[in-house]
């Protein structure tokens, strides 16, 4: 009898009508998978030969699709359908029909072996699925059975073609492993049976590499196992023998880039670097691939340079630890070091003659590390040894940062323009690291070659060496404290006689001078010296970004220093402003400096100079507020908004003390007089007002109108206190109107300040009311529209209650619908939305007790908010929110706790709640677990992710593993 008629798994998983899925049919929609133009035709066909595949009719149909008068793609998909229901399905298929299916499918594998390669890779994947299923009980020596079987004489295939076939199979094999869905105690029963298979392998690998008759297919299909096999953490000294034939094989270049990979993945195993003796073996076979590197590099092949290189940046970075423990073989490990340093400094500019620098730069990161973390003698006698190697790894780092030359430069794609910034930033990084095994000496050396440089009158220096050198010194300016190092001030001389002929010069010039400005900050008397090259740049809109961040960096360290400067930066940046030579980042960033500069100036400084800086604004914003709305000049009325908040932001006199604990801001005592911000914002007030009834339908004035008091309110906290009562008026009308969630986000910061000071508390609850009673309308109307309202909402309630739980107590505040609402916003799929409900429940079920309407709320409602929570991690809500939920009921279960034990008890009673997949002692035992826990919030967090995994069937299984 023909077995394809009586195939194992006929009880399968498919769930489609049986008669669907004939050998026809999967024909039909395979031939419009590939050949029907139209796209949704095509998604269909997808989506029916899925479900084919998964049906119990794939085991008929598949072996037919396999008949040689079938092409290939028909072919393939009989070879996936078979690989799917043996690595899913497998326990659909009786015991007793192991043998026959493994059988078959060697049948197979050997015919296609002289046919379709895509076919016979999938046969393969399917047998190794089946003999990882079974190993090792079942198939106790499942690859000695293979190579036995494949060896036989008796096979129709001539013999190249069984070898490439036995190959195929034995390098899918651990690759399949590694992406099997296996449970993990299997996993680790099939990883040791296959280390002990390995000895089934390698001798064969090693006699095919070997053997002087192999042909290159063959060989290069043996490097390729191996490579494969290395990943299973075979013991490196078990791979010698064929990790030095890869190395002979790289002199082939058919089978360079099979050795390399071969090479790398043995060497790059974690388990390596147990076998330090192998590891010193291979150094000189490394160190022996040096001449080949040259000639590769003098001929510009930058694939062999590339793997070379691969290979010894392996070596280095897995193991610079345990091979610097060897100290008496010191010498050759920094020759290695040496051939990686030449890699790092190999000639050409990157990526466009070159991509093998970049390799190598996390090896001197590991290196340093290493030598850093001996004990103290042992790491003096490295220092002494890599010092100068570091010196030298600074000098070929800054020649590879270097710019190409400006006609060269032209050439470049916008991409190969992005990918060498990216590279100087990684350079940069490195630099930076290597300071902490240079130190101060490192400044010191930059600066007199610097120096050196410059006052050299023998031969011209080249911009890009000079900006290299600035470069080296802005990497390491950035990120450590260089004001003790004696070398700056030099620096700073040194800087104004820089000629700067170049975009990228100038560019690095002004980038180095903000890293320096805390520098200056505490050397005020050199600011003179950089401040006029700042100024002259802003001018230049190729320097925008570079001229704006120093000149904000310096306004905002050296505040107190630039009074006698003010004047001349007001009038540069007005005048830069003015003439629109920035785009409008860059000009909100300048209004940031000048809220900085302004800010130490006297008052009536600052309003004077607010007055010129503001008026031609003012003016504009004027005719625009009388103009009918339309694209352009709401443009610019977001422009002039935007201005005007970020200049707020920054700009202010007084101090103000955050003790960091996160809640309380204070402030130090205030210069008498109005505060500047609150004079111009008084001045304004109307003009915005005016500018708002016109554009109230738009979000985007609104949000900018709501930036300008919000930045404001931060800033300036208790000075803002006379504005209060007028924007509580306009805030109010303005979400009356059209409630926007800018307009929430604003009211949840005067709330913040405001609420519990007696004098601002009526307005401020006055509003607070009004949004409230707006908002439970807007959810009476249908709120599924307005996540953002929704979510903005929540963040003000539980701010409520965090500052002033007394807004609670208020008769005309609905508690109930707000209770009522936030369980409907649990619902939401916005995850913001949902964590902002989390949120103010975990706010409001603390104050139940000491808020008498919170308390009567939950305890009428509570049990609604339970179900919600409960349904939610019963999988209506993502994975991502448990800890959100558990926060519900953890609070629910530390200040409610009669009430719950009471609730969660009737809640889980109804079978199929939460979820069908709990049995009632399942549900019992979380319902325990809970109640007990009323201390430790962490432990309740695990048992929700736990419960939520047995709810959604997800327990025990691969997709709870990063969980």
């Amino acid at each position: 009898m023909d077995r394809r008629e009586e195939q194992p798994g006929a009880a399968g998983a498919g769930a489609a009508p049986a008669l669907d899925f004939t050998v026809e049919n999967v024909e039909k929609a395979l031939h419009q998978l590939y050949y029907d133009p139209n796209i949704e035709n095509k998604n269909l066909a997808q989506k029916w030969l899925m479900q084919a595949q998964v049906s119990p009719q794939a085991w008929h149909f598949s072996w037919q699709l396999l008949q040689p008068d079938k092409v290939p793609e028909i072919q393939y998909f009989g070879a996936s359908a078979l690989h799917i229901k043996i690595s899913r399905y497998w326990s659909d298929i009786p015991t007793d029909q192991y043998e026959s299916l493994k059988a078959q499918l060697f049948t197979q594998i050997t015919r296609f072996a002289s046919g379709s390669k895509i076919v016979l890779t999938r046969l393969c994947v399917a047998l190794a699925s089946l003999a990882l299923s079974m190993m090792p009980d079942a198939w106790p020596c499942a690859v000695a059975d293979m190579v036995r079987l494949f060896q036989a004489e008796d096979s129709p295939v001539d013999g190249q073609g069984r070898c490439l076939a036995l190959l195929e199979l034995l390098t899918v094999l651990p690759e399949e492993f590694q992406t099997s869905r296996l449970p993990q105690y299997r996993k680790g029963l099939v990883r040791a049976s296959l280390a002990v298979e390995c000895g089934a392998v390698f001798p064969l690998l090693e006699q095919l590499l070997q053997q002087p008759s192999s042909p290159s297919c063959v060989r290069q299909k043996v490097l390729k196992c191996f490579s494969s096999w290395v990943q299973l953490e075979v013991p490196l000294q078990d791979c010698e023998a064929l990790i030095q034939a890869a190395f002979a094989a790289l002199q082939d270049s058919e089978l360079f880039d099979s050795s390399v990979e071969a090479i790398v993945n043995a060497i790059s195993q974690p388990d390596a670097q147990r076998y330090v003796n192998t590891l010193l073996k291979l150094i000189p076979l490394v160190l022996g691939l040096q001449d080949q590197l040259r000639q590769a590099v003098q001929n510009g092949d930058m694939e062999t340079s590339h793997g070379i290189c691969r290979i010894a940046v392996a070596l280095g970075e897995n193991h610079s630890r345990a091979l610097l423990d060897q100290v008496e073989h010191w010498q050759s490990f920094l020759a290695l070091v040496n051939m990686i340093m030449f890699c790092t400094g190999i000639p050409g500019h990157y990526p466009v003659n070159e991509t093998t620098s970049s390799l190598t730069l996390t090896f001197w990161y590991t290196l340093q590390d290493d030598i850093l973390s001996f004990e103290a003698e042992k790491q003096a006698v490295y220092q002494q040894v890599y010092r100068p190697v570091y010196f030298q790894l600074v000098d070929v780092l800054l020649h590879k940062a270097q710019f190409p030359s400006d006609e060269e430069y032209g050439f470049w794609s916008s991409d190969e323009k992005e990918q060498f910034r990216i590279y100087r930033v990684d350079i940069s990084d490195t630099l930076m690291y290597v300071y902490e095994m240079l130190g101060a000496e490192l400044l010191s050396n930059l600066y007199d070659k610097l120096g050196r440089l410059l006052t050299s009158s023998e031969e011209p220096y080249s911009w890009q060496h000079t900006e290299a050198l600035l470069y080296g010194f802005q990497s390491i300016a950035e990120t450590i404290d260089v004001n003790y190092s004696d070398v700056v001030p030099g620096l700073i001389g040194l800087i104004p006689r820089i000629s700067i002929s170049n975009v990228q010069l100038a560019d690095t010039v002004m980038f180095t001078i903000g890293a320096l400005s805390e520098w200056l900050a505490d050397h005020p008397v050199m600011i003179n010296s950089v401040l006029p090259l700042v100024l002259h740049a802003l001018g230049n809109p190729e320097l925008s970004v570079s001229s704006v961040s120093t000149l904000k960096k310096i306004c905002r360290e050296c505040k107190y220093d630039l009074p006698p400067y003010a004047a001349n930066i007001v009038a540069v940046s007005q005048d830069v402003l003015m003439k629109q030579i920035h785009k409008t980042s860059q000009c909100m960033w300048l209004m940031q400096a000048l809220g900085f500069l302004l800010s130490a100036l006297q008052v009536e400084e600052i309003l004077k100079n607010l007055h010129s800086l503001i008026s031609p604004y003012i003016q504009q914003l004027e005719k625009l507020a009388e103009e009918i709305p339309n694209p352009s000049n709401k443009l610019a009325i977001v422009h002039i908004l935007g201005l005007l908040s970020n200049l707020f932001t920054t700009l202010d006199v007084s101090h103000h003390e955050d003790d960091h604990e996160g809640s309380e801001l204070r402030k130090l005592p205030v210069p008498q007089g109005p505060n500047p911000v609150v004079v111009v914002l008084q001045q304004v007030f109307q003009l915005i007002q005016k500018v708002l009834s016109k554009w109230l339908n738009d979000a985007q004035v609104v949000e900018a109108v709501c930036a300008i008091f919000e930045k404001s309110v931060k800033t300036l906290l208790d000075d803002f206190a006379p504005m209060v009562p007028q924007l509580c008026e306009m805030l109010g009308r303005m979400y009356s109107t059209i409630p926007q969630a800018s307009a929430l986000d604003l009211t949840r910061q005067l709330v913040h300040i405001f609420a519990h000071e007696p004098a601002h508390f009526p307005p401020v609850e006055a509003l607070f009311l009004l949004v409230t009673s707006v908002t439970l309308t807007l959810f009476q109307q249908g709120p599924r529209d307005h996540p953002d309202i929704v979510d903005s909402f929540m963040q003000l309630l539980a701010q409520a209650l965090k500052r002033k739980p007394d807004l609670f107590l208020c008769e005309r505040l609905d508690v109930k619908a707000v209770f009522q609402c936030a369980v409907l916003a649990l619902k939401f799929p916005e995850a913001p939305t949902v964590k902002a409900s989390c949120g103010f429940f975990t706010e409001l079920l603390p104050r139940c007790g000491e808020v008498e309407p919170v308390g009567k709320v939950v305890q009428e409602d509570g049990r609604m908010l339970l179900i919600a929570v409960l349904e939610a991690i019963g999988g209506q809500a993502s994975r991502s929110l448990m800890d959100c939920f558990a926060d519900i009921l953890f609070a629910l279960n530390k200040h409610c706790f009669s009430l719950l034990s009471m609730w969660i008890k009737e809640a889980l009673q109804p079978p199929g709640f939460p979820s069908a997949r709990l049995s009632p002692e399942q549900k019992d035992t979380f319902s325990q677990q809970i109640l007990r826990e009323r201390v430790n919030k962490r432990r309740v967090k695990e048992m929700v992710k736990e419960f939520t995994l047995l709810c959604r069937g997800l327990h025990g299984t691969d997709y709870t593993a990063d969980y």
